[in-house]
């Protein structure tokens, strides 16, 4: 959703980076859920500041929709433009943190495309969250296709998702996420957004990933409809 040294092979680990994404920090799955009954829109943007010929490149533009089924189910898809095969789906389920649940959890699957090698990076994943004074902790461990996420052509398809996040107040969040592997998944970001009003918010990030990809910038749009 990146480790080939020459340009051929970057654009399919490239390609490989792309993934279907649940209600998220900046890089990760979160443990929130779209409300019931109501549709979120995404328009997420990746990319470089160098030009081509020095690494540089842009992911293709992410249009993600998702909908809250019940209170503990959120499904969504992601359009992928311009790509082939640009349907990639997701799904969540999960419980807030309560008085009877010390702390929130979540299970969920991304990434599952359509076009074999390319999209189908087939995650599935398990998070724990918990809300302190100094913000929200979470963690948790992801799996996926191991001929897609690989390092070196060595299967690499497991490992952690560590996140901090916090609402400084009722307009401005922070973020910090890391996910493991040297696959396309494995980065480290940090990001912030902005909410315009109840419905919108924009984010913008800056994420570095444990292999030769050359760090990105996000921009994400959020409207929740």
């Amino acid at each position: 959703m990146f480790k080939k040294i020459l340009f051929a092979s970057l654009s399919l680990t490239i390609a490989g980076m792309l993934l279907a994404t649940p209600s998220t920090q900046v890089w990760n799955p979160s443990t929130d859920l779209q409300k019931a009954k109501t549709f979120h829109l995404g328009i997420d943007n990746y990319f470089t500041t160098q030009g081509t010929n020095s690494g540089g490149y842009a992911l293709p533009t992410d249009l993600g929709l998702t909908y809250g089924l019940s209170p503990e189910i959120e499904i969504g898809v992601d359009i992928f433009l311009p790509q082939d095969s640009p349907f990639v789906f997701n799904a969540k389920y999960a419980l807030p943190e309560s008085s009877t649940l010390p702390v929130a959890v979540a299970v969920g699957a991304f990434g599952f495309g359509t076009q074999a090698g390319a999209t189908n990076q087939n995650v599935i994943y398990g998070l724990i969250a918990k809300n302190f004074e100094f913000g929200r902790l979470s963690a948790g461990y992801f799996m996926g296709n191991p001929d897609l996420l690989t390092d070196n052509g060595a299967k690499d398809n497991a490992g952690p998702i560590l996140t901090w996040d916090k609402a400084i107040n009722d307009k401005l969040w922070v973020c910090i996420d890391y996910a493991g592997t040297k696959s396309s998944l494995g980065s480290l970001f940090y990001g912030f957004s902005w909410m315009f009003d109840t419905n919108t918010s924009i984010l913008f990030g800056y994420g570095t990933y444990n292999n030769v990809a050359k760090p990105t910038f996000t921009t994400q749009l959020d409207i929740n409809l």
